[in-house]
């Protein structure tokens, strides 16, 4: 398994060579991008992205979590969370990569 971790510069840089804007403009598209995505969690909407999968925020209860290491009983407070569910076709295409 790689090592290597896909950023935000590396983003800019595809579609700098791919569309063909100058670097800057590259660079505000993947922040305007990733910044909509962003606010459209923080609202409690989901993002999906066809072909790839769904981001949405989950709302948890409050519950009693347990200390592994002392087996003492701890208040774990309410929360949201986000979460991620890959479409079927990004499902495929990793399991395609684990064969290679």
């Amino acid at each position: 398994m790689s090592e290597k971790t896909l950023t935000r510069m590396d983003l800019s840089e595809a579609v700098f060579r791919e569309v063909g804007l100058s670097r800057n403009e590259s660079a505000e598209l993947v922040e305007s991008v990733l910044q909509h995505m962003s606010d459209a969690l923080v609202r409690g909407e989901q993002v999906k992205i066809s072909a790839f999968g769904t981001f949405s925020v989950r709302d948890k209860a409050a519950r009693v979590g347990r200390n592994p290491k002392t087996g003492e009983e701890v208040p774990i407070q309410p929360r949201r969370v986000l979460t991620f569910r890959p479409s079927h076709l990004m499902k495929e295409q990793v399991a395609e990569g684990n064969k290679r």
